[in-house]
């Protein structure tokens, strides 16, 4: 059977649900999926167990070897692996429904789109944050305005065309804590071919051990930089949206999470946030002494803080 959907998987220390993911990768598209994955040094078992599914999967699964060099450098090398007309991207502790493949691909084939997207679900996290979500219609609503608003969906809630993806470059490795971001808003300057189905099938499981993370500072001033790269990159699109609006999101939302974070007394992530926030401009009156207080050495700014009883700079 012909290969019609390249799955890529990086794999670090997952060994109690590496081979689920597996298995669900292998299972999509009517088996006519690959999937190719990359063994990033794991020391927990992983590499032995996919040594065997490699074998019980002979001409299906490639498994690739590296030394901690990252779960999106890993990609990007088994990108140049795949050899199916569409792609997807799934985590060594993540699943999929059955169905996923097939759906995609018809919903696909059907519109003649160049990606779609489905709903999914963060398992193992309580409250709001772990209820199925199946997203809008970015094209319907706007998906300009969507995507430089937040992060459309996540890395394994979407399939694309491979040529997409090679005009994309792969993932670029500049922006560690909002890679995932980055890709996708640059998928959107490439294509605005995209079609829903409103279907939960992607599966993120929330266990809290060897996950990415980043500091929220970081994660926030990346994420800025890459919705203004958007921009500049491509003006046409980003003229779609007023000018208000495009600053608004970009450089008001940076201001709106530094005061959000301050107000928290997350001091010391705040604090950067807030510096650059100052040199955007996209800031009111009553914003001035928090932002002047930020310019001070860190131990100052949080020492002034503390004199005044919690009540703000």
């Amino acid at each position: 059977m012909s290969v019609q959907l390249s799955v890529v998987m990086p794999c670090f220390n997952a060994a109690p649900y590496v081979e689920q993911a597996v298995e669900s990768a292998l299972m999509q598209a009517g088996g006519a999926a690959e999937l190719v994955v990359v063994d990033d040094g794991s020391t927990d078992g992983s590499g032995e167990i996919l040594q065997r599914l490699a074998q019980r999967h002979a001409g299906r699964l490639t498994l690739l070897h590296t030394q901690r060099i990252g779960p999106y450098p890993a990609r990007n090398l088994a990108l140049q692996q795949v050899r199916g007309e569409w792609i997807a991207f799934l985590d060594a502790d993540d699943w999929w429904t059955p169905n996923f493949g097939s759906a995609m691909l018809a919903a696909l084939q059907a519109s003649g789109a160049d990606a779609a997207y489905c709903g999914w679900q963060n398992v193992g996290i309580a409250g709001p944050r772990g209820e199925p979500f199946v997203p809008p219609d970015y094209l319907a609503e706007g998906a300009v305005e969507n995507f430089l608003h937040h992060c459309p969906w996540p890395i394994h809630a979407a399939v694309l065309r491979r040529s997409v993806v090679q005009r994309l470059g792969g993932f670029s490795e500049r922006m560690f804590s909002s890679m995932d971001y980055d890709f996708w808003i640059r998928m959107l300057g490439v294509t605005q071919h995209l079609v829903r189905v409103p279907e939960v099938m992607a599966f993120y499981r929330w266990h809290g051990s060897g996950q990415i993370s980043a500091a929220k500072a970081r994660q926030v001033l990346h994420a800025w930089q890459v919705r203004r790269d958007f921009v500049q990159a491509h003006p046409a699109l980003a003229a779609t949206l007023p000018a208000g609006r495009r600053r608004e999101l970009v450089d008001g939302a940076l201001m709106a999470q530094g005061r959000s974070m301050f107000w928290r007394r997350d001091l010391g992530e705040a604090q950067p946030v807030l510096r650059q926030a100052l040199r955007t401009g996209a800031w009111g009156w009553r914003d001035l002494p928090m932002l002047m207080a930020a310019q001070l050495p860190a131990p100052w700014f949080q020492r002034l803080l503390q004199r005044r009883g919690g009540e703000g700079a």
